[in-house]
């Protein structure tokens, strides 16, 4: 039982839930950068690659 106590104390005491939000925090950027990335990019071809494609036709 006392090492029942000892984990959980551990756990509640522990700074390693800090860490883990930070590294989601980060995640989090990574992906909304990302998508801008991949947004602009994709109205950037939209515009130079299938827009005069359209316009001939």
């Amino acid at each position: 039982m006392s090492a029942v106590v000892a984990v959980v104390t551990r756990l509640v005491v522990g700074d390693d839930g800090q860490d883990l939000m930070e590294y989601g925090l980060l995640i989090v950027l990574i992906a909304i950068v990302a998508l801008a990335a991949v947004t602009t990019l994709g109205n950037t071809i939209n515009t130079v690659l299938w827009q005069p494609i359209a316009n001939n036709f």
